[in-house]
């Protein structure tokens, strides 16, 4: 069985991270989540790491402030794909998180989404685009989307337009 796996550094992120784990839901794409700290709990996150690959885990999406290590610590876990979610708050309100997110040393790549829900949102796009790459029917659903996405910005605009 091929999944996402998506863990959070804390429950404080379950609600915009709800926003993942719905838009997998959407495309019927099978993902684990769960909560599991690169500081406070380094070995639940080392062992759930190989137990997630071991099941079929293709893609991990890691959400985390502050420091927001955990994106990190996957990528030196796993050679699968690590899409890194920085969240919102603290005194840098998740600037230090897209920081400690995106300045990865070579050799070790997380690929870096948005903050907040859009951050989320992109991050399961981004984790379906590469499962489309051995998964046609995901792919076609994902051209679909695309399409759709397109016809509303034309009806929307429709609604209002105005052109000389």
């Amino acid at each position: 069985m091929k999944f996402v796996s998506i863990i959070m550094g804390s429950k404080s992120d379950f609600d915009v991270m709800k926003s993942c784990s719905d838009t997998l839901e959407e495309f019927g794409v099978q993902y684990e989540l769960i909560i599991s700290s690169a500081h406070r709990s380094p070995e639940r996150t080392k062992e759930y790491i190989a137990t997630a690959e071991a099941k079929g885990a293709q893609v991990f999406i890691a959400a985390a402030g502050m420091a927001a290590h955990l994106a990190g610590v996957l990528a030196s876990k796993t050679i699968r794909p690590i899409i890194g979610v920085p969240m919102k708050g603290g005194a840098m309100d998740g600037m230090d998180a897209m920081l400690s997110t995106v300045q990865m040393p070579s050799g070790m790549p997380v690929a870096t989404v948005a903050l907040g829900k859009a951050g989320a949102v992109n991050a399961a796009y981004l984790a379906m685009q590469i499962l489309a790459l051995e998964n046609e029917e995901l792919r076609m659903k994902l051209m679909e989307d695309r399409i759709s996405k397109a016809k509303k910005v034309e009806m929307d605009s429709l609604e209002i337009e105005t052109i000389l």
